[in-house]
């Protein structure tokens, strides 16, 4: 008997990627200035094409910088 084994792809939305970009560089592992394309190392290869249509479908280039992505940022006081 054979088992078909169904792949699930994850979708990410716009306000997950933002949420994972935000992440990253609290943490320190990216800067707001790197392109967007910096990203793909932290994402897994066979789910970053989900990501570039997102980018694209919200009009963002690869090549544009992170914090054009994040957009305002709330600062904390110290």
């Amino acid at each position: 008997m054979v088992q078909a084994i169904q792949k699930v792809a994850v979708k990410y939305s716009i306000a997950v990627i933002r949420d994972e970009a935000r992440h990253l560089v609290e943490k320190g592992l990216i800067n707001r200035q790197q392109p967007i394309y910096t990203l793909c190392q932290y994402i897994p290869p066979r789910e970053w094409d989900w990501v570039e249509c997102e980018l694209e479908r919200n009009d963002f280039l690869l090549r544009d910088r992170v914090i054009d992505l994040l957009g305002r940022e709330d600062w904390k006081e110290d």
